[in-house]
């Protein structure tokens, strides 16, 4: 056989094995799953996550394949898309969702490493043992939302200095905004706050809620972190403007939804750091000694344009505390 002959044959050969290396790689690309328990048109931390495994040499769809799944604000839906995701062979479950979502999913899976990002308290709800190590499956971003309650009444308090009267706005089932409104009760009764529970489990249940807030006299209304709130943030910010109400929120999310104020950790900032869990669990790492991480970046938002609406003044040693004012 001559030597071009050969060749030709050899490059005749590379090429029709060409597509069975392409499958056998796709075949050997890791597989996260995305599961957010909000709406998949209200999605804020998907794109920061891709930045951050971006900035890892991550690419989706060359060398990192992701499923994603959303609840559209319905916790009931969580363990069955969770358990599809599981039923995919994923390596890592990533989750943009409370306390309550992260425990169903850990129900549907105990031994697929979990990477979650807004837990406000990871101990205190049974998910880890400890912060570090945190042992078991799961790992990742606290949100300390339990923790800056208080800075959020105190910011309230500080924007409408005559405030008497608060309404909390709280899902019962989430233990997160149980033990959270335990927490305000404390530091409000030393500042002359009073608070109004309003109580909300179904998404119909907004407006006769923050009707009984305006009837009460109530001087704003505070809502706290869940996924039910979270997904129906513009609703929420509609009613509580209609009624003149000012609100303070527990994310930035809410801002462009029409909201007040929010004060919080960054979640753009918490989104792209738990790139780095997928990173190190899909090199071998253990999520049980992985210890969680807390917060580095916190933001104060204030949006001027809401202000305007319900007739309120924005004192301006508040104003300047401000990291992003929305005109």
């Amino acid at each position: 056989m001559s030597r071009k002959i050969f060749l030709a044959l050899s490059a005749l050969l590379f090429a029709l094995c060409l597509p069975a290396m392409a499958q056998q790689s796709a075949g050997k690309m890791p597989k996260v799953g995305y599961l957010s328990s909000g709406l998949r048109s209200n999605e804020r931390n998907r794109e920061p996550f891709l930045q951050g495994l971006r900035a890892l040499g991550y690419v989706e769809g060359k060398n990192i394949l992701i499923e994603y799944r959303h609840a559209e604000g319905k916790p009931e839906r969580v363990a069955q898309l969770a358990e599809e995701l599981v039923r995919l062979k994923i390596d890592v479950l990533v989750v943009t969702a409370g306390g309550g979502t992260v425990r169903r999913i850990k129900k549907a899976t105990d031994a697929i490493p979990t990477v979650f990002m807004l837990v406000s308290d990871p101990v205190g709800e049974g998910l880890v043992a400890s912060l570090a190590p945190p042992g078991g499956n799961l790992t990742g971003m606290s949100s300390v939302s339990e923790e800056l309650v208080g800075k959020r009444l105190e910011l309230l308090k500080e924007t409408i200095p005559r405030l008497s009267r608060v309404a909390v706005l709280l899902d019962p089932s989430d233990p997160s905004n149980v033990s959270s409104f335990k927490e305000i009760d404390t530091i409000a009764k030393p500042m002359g706050v009073q608070l109004q529970a309003l109580e909300v489990q179904r998404a119909d249940e907004f407006e006769s809620a923050i009707r009984s807030a305006t009837e009460t006299r109530a001087g704003g209304i505070l809502i706290l972190p869940t996924a039910l709130l979270t997904a129906h943030r513009t609703q929420i910010a509609a009613l509580a403007t209609k009624n003149r109400l000012p609100t303070m929120f527990a994310t930035s999310q809410y801002m462009d939804s029409g909201g007040l104020m929010s004060y919080g950790p960054d979640h753009s900032d918490l989104s792209r750091r738990a790139a780095t869990y997928v990173d190190k669990i899909l090199k071998g790492a253990k999520p049980a000694d992985l210890p969680v991480e807390r917060p580095m970046k916190f933001e104060l938002f204030i949006n001027l344009k809401t202000a305007k609406q319900i007739g309120l003044t924005i004192p301006p040693n508040v104003l300047e505390r401000a990291d992003k004012v929305i005109r």
